[in-house]
């Protein structure tokens, strides 16, 4: 009687009905969205993917903008009020900055009294959610979603080192954008925490008086 060698391995066995695969010793790789694969053939996150993903998912977490604020026009050292300076314990006459930061900008000293800081107001012509996932992201950045006075805005910050500053973006309008930065003077006097929350006190300030001009 004659033998038959048996099938190898990844053949195909005609047996009268549909063909059937053989697989042996194989392994079947799913190509997952996200992922990639290391030379050991296990599953990791695509980090690129994951961040921009994330950074996605933080500007669809901002709020819908209220009214549209026109900042065409506005000089950003008119945007505190004197009972606000004074709240914000801002002692020196705002000047506009030497060097304006993407925009018109104001600068506002409070050098009285330690700890000495100051802050930037700034106008810029750009949506809020560019610093999320347009070209005005960083991944050096720290950014959080937030709101101000109702509005759409975004803390960004260096969450690395000692704290520095930290920067309210608030989206004002359709393509324009409300910054104030806070900027700790006397080093190492003032946490992370504390210089975020003067930046978005500062940043609801400026809002209500151009709230109150439109």
């Amino acid at each position: 009687m004659m033998r038959t060698r048996p099938p190898r391995s990844g053949t195909v066995v005609f047996t009268g009905r549909r063909p059937r695969a053989l697989v042996s010793g194989g392994m079947l790789t799913l190509v997952l969205a996200g992922c990639t694969t290391d030379t050991g053939g296990q599953a990791f996150p695509d980090e690129p993917a994951l961040a921009s993903a994330t950074q996605g998912a933080k500007a669809s977490a901002l709020p819908a903008r209220p009214a549209e604020l026109n900042l065409q026009g506005v000089d950003p050292c008119a945007l505190l009020t004197e009972p606000q300076l004074d709240q914000l314990k801002i002692n020196s006459k705002p000047r506009a900055a030497a060097e304006p930061i993407d925009g018109p900008t104001c600068v506002f000293d409070a050098d009285a009294a330690e700890p000495f800081h100051t802050y930037y107001v700034r106008t810029i012509t750009a949506d809020v959610e560019e610093w999320f996932t347009g070209k005005r992201r960083k991944n050096s950045m720290t950014t959080e979603p937030k709101a101000v006075g109702g509005f759409p805005a975004v803390t960004n910050y260096r969450d690395a080192g000692k704290p520095s500053d930290c920067e309210t973006l608030v989206g004002v309008a359709k393509g324009q954008t409300l910054a104030v930065r806070a900027v700790a003077v006397t080093a190492g006097a003032l946490t992370m925490p504390q210089l975020c929350g003067m930046s978005a006190q500062a940043a609801d300030s400026a809002l209500q008086t151009l709230k109150a001009r439109n």
